[in-house]
């Protein structure tokens, strides 16, 4: 019965493959765009994370003021004796480096060039993970008396030197030349969408001496080990700068410390949100197209009275005209399932290269999908089907 009920079933979306294709038509969209939604959303969040972690590994900021951003700011700086009490105070760290930013114009080789500039210690390199793509970090001397040296980002040397060696070359900003002793490797694009590698290093005195014109530091990177305790390595480090800061038990710190395990949570879980509420908003077009195959159903229910009518005279029984015209059903969004699945692949992989996301294939959406959509024609293909069923089948022999 069921192998005759299924060619029944096929036979007849065959016979009518403009419309059974456009009755498919709902359920391909809605699969096709909840996979392709989910499938960028989980690329996204690896993506932030990814981003995230490229700051550096296990690693706490710590800023003035209270708030990033507009609006932020507000405490004291800090100095290099933040630095040496962090370092020699606190267990369970690889490494401390103070961190100097600014921005200036670069000209180098008859071009001009706007990049960030840093300035601080080696100790931000591997804490900050960065990693040499050739030449060398600074000297010891270089750092104590502030030389003219520095380290270029990927975009820097790309942008200045073309694919030139840009070790030994000159690059003048503000109002002095720096020798290139470093080429760092690149990173890509960082959590905030800024480019990381258009970027010049400094030692740190050079910085301070000759671009800002202060001994102020802007942000104190520390690297935790792996087996560190982030909470209560936090709270020592908290409790030394509010000592250093000499402030009282009742005032609230001028001072802010963020792990950057804490900021990829967030923005993951975010991103996450988002993931689900734009599936969610796709899925209903699956309910769409689960009306749109009721609607022809119910169509072809009609045209076809004759024909139920003599099935269901000649001793055919009501769960087998039942059955049929539910495979039909089925059948119609179970293909338009897969249909949907294998444009939702296309699309989820054109559309990754296109924002520069990792495709990520979850298997598990797509079986969701194509059991929802299968779902959809059982939920909305039983109706029609029971009226087909339970037609009279004189009445139906009667009908033109």
């Amino acid at each position: 019965m069921w192998f005759n009920t299924m060619l029944l079933a096929l036979r007849e979306i065959r016979r009518n493959l403009l419309r059974s294709f456009l009755t498919m038509l709902g359920i391909v969209i809605g699969v096709s765009a909840v996979i392709t939604m989910v499938t960028l959303g989980n690329g996204a969040t690896r993506a932030v994370q990814s981003q995230i972690a490229s700051l550096g590994s296990n690693l706490l900021m710590v800023l003035p003021g209270q708030r990033m951003g507009p609006g932020g700011g507000g405490g004291p700086a800090f100095n290099a004796g933040d630095v040496e009490a962090i370092t020699t105070e606190i267990g369970g760290l690889k490494g401390v480096a103070p961190e100097v930013r600014s921005s200036a114009t670069l000209v180098a080789n008859g071009r001009n060039w706007s990049a960030g500039v840093t300035g601080s210690t080696n100790e931000w390199f591997p804490v900050a993970n960065w990693s040499l793509a050739g030449g060398r970090l600074f000297e010891a001397d270089e750092q104590r008396i502030g030389a003219a040296v520095c380290l270029i980002g990927a975009t820097v040397r790309r942008e200045l030197f073309g694919s030139a060696d840009p070790i030994g070359e000159q690059v003048r900003l503000k109002k002095f030349s720096c020798t290139v002793v470093g080429l760092l490797a690149p990173k890509g694009q960082g959590a905030m969408g800024n480019d990381q590698d258009n970027l010049l290093v400094l030692p740190l005195t050079t910085m301070q001496r000759r671009v800002v014109g202060h001994t102020r530091v802007n942000t104190l990177l520390v690297s935790m080990t792996d087996d560190a305790d982030p909470a209560r390595t936090k709270a020592s480090l908290t409790e030394l700068m509010r000592e250093r800061r000499k402030l009282a038990d009742n005032e609230d710190d001028n001072f802010s410390v963020l792990d950057t395990r804490q900021i990829a949570d967030t923005m993951s879980g975010t991103t996450q949100v988002m993931t689900m509420l734009l599936g969610a908003v796709a899925a209903v077009s699956l309910v769409v197209g689960g009306i749109g195959i009721m609607n022809i159903m119910l169509v072809s229910v009609t045209e076809r009275t004759r024909e139920i009518g003599v099935r269901l005279a000649i001793g055919a029984l009501e769960r087998e005209v039942l059955l049929q015209f539910l495979v039909e059903a089925v059948v119609l969004a179970a293909l338009g399932g897969l249909i949907g699945i294998v444009l939702a692949t296309a699309a989820s992989i054109g559309l990754s290269q296109v924002m520069g996301i990792p495709y990520l294939f979850d298997p598990s959406i797509n079986l969701l999908s194509f059991v929802f959509s299968a779902g959809i024609g059982v939920l909305f293909g039983y109706f029609p089907a029971r009226r087909a069923a339970r037609l009279d089948p004189i009445d139906a022999l009667r009908h033109e």
